[in-house]
């Protein structure tokens, strides 16, 4: 990683290890510490925000060049020495119980949840980067799920192959589906591959064939790709995934330097994007957390916690 990178990553309060993966404390740990409050994946799938460790194997490059990323963009597209996981995850554990060290100091700390999160039992693989460029990602999968972790994976899909041969497949597998066609896909997503897309198509194809639960996440921009309900739709049905996510753009982060906070969609207009959806493929609106600006749909009865043991 080019010194310049891991020094802006770094000033972020990220921690590198191997100098390709990262970890990051994420906004709903520090909620759910300090003021009882969680993320939307506690209220929908049942995760523990508290003992969830947020990471990327694969911090400084991307097959996109998303306008709406909130994240550190630097690729560097280079060959690089890969760092196995093992090593890899007691690093970025160890960085985060660093991480969170301080936090009994602030008299809102809850001291229970505390002693929990030196303990992390859920992985979201999905910082920043895209994690199917780290060549070791099943054997990731498999060091989280030995270590009696669950484990979503959050991808672009833009390499389908890795997918094909993952194995293990993690708890719940997310592919960003953000623009309903070729042409909002080529001016919002920007793509660092040609055929990005026809990838992504591949991947949508690939997706009922995965024993696993699956999620297709709508990121909503205003003025770039909210609406075209009937065009979304059509890469739902292709897809089936257990469960749909639409969810607002957040006007956080490196999307300031290109975006306007205009381009944030409001809960009630993601929310009426989502019942459009879902009516159009016959599911429900069954859950929705207004302070992160996302909905889920799904098949009535669908099961939405997972069983965590």
């Amino acid at each position: 990683m080019r010194p310049e990178l891991r020094q802006k990553l770094e000033k972020q309060q990220y921690r590198m290890a191997g100098g390709h993966a990262a970890v990051k404390l994420c906004h709903w740990m520090r909620q759910s510490l300090l003021n009882k409050r969680h993320c939307y994946k506690q209220e929908f799938y049942g995760i523990a925000s508290h003992r969830c460790l947020q990471m990327t194997p694969v911090a400084h490059d991307c097959t996109h060049n998303c306008v709406f990323c909130w994240r550190v963009r630097g690729f560097e597209g280079a060959e690089r020495e890969w760092q196995q996981p093992r090593e890899m995850m007691d690093a970025l554990v160890e960085h985060q119980r660093q991480l969170i060290t301080g936090f009994p100091g602030d008299p809102r700390c809850d001291l229970v949840k505390h002693r929990e999160a030196k303990d992390p039992k859920h992985v979201a693989i999905s910082l920043a980067g895209e994690p199917t460029m780290y060549p070791y990602l099943g054997e990731l999968i498999a060091e989280c799920h030995r270590r009696g972790m669950t484990t979503f994976l959050v991808t672009n899909g833009t390499l389908p192959e890795a997918l094909e041969s993952l194995d293990p497949l993690p708890t719940q597998l997310y592919v960003t589906v953000a623009a309903p066609n070729k042409y909002v896909y080529r001016d919002l997503c920007q793509p660092r591959i040609p055929d990005g897309w026809e990838r992504l198509m591949r991947t949508l194809d690939l997706l009922p064939s995965l024993d696993t639960r699956t999620v297709i996440r709508h990121t909503l921009v205003k003025e770039y790709n909210l609406g075209w309900e009937e065009e979304y739709a059509k890469l739902d049905e292709r897809a089936d995934p257990t469960f749909v996510e639409p969810k607002g753009f957040v006007f956080v982060g490196d999307a300031r330097q290109r975006m306007s906070i205009d381009n944030m969609p409001s809960h009630e207009e993601v929310a009426q994007f989502g019942e459009r959806l879902a009516s159009l493929l016959g599911r429900k609106l069954v859950k929705e957390k207004r302070d992160s600006r996302v909905v889920l749909l799904a098949d009535e009865g669908t099961k939405l916690e997972l069983d965590l043991g």
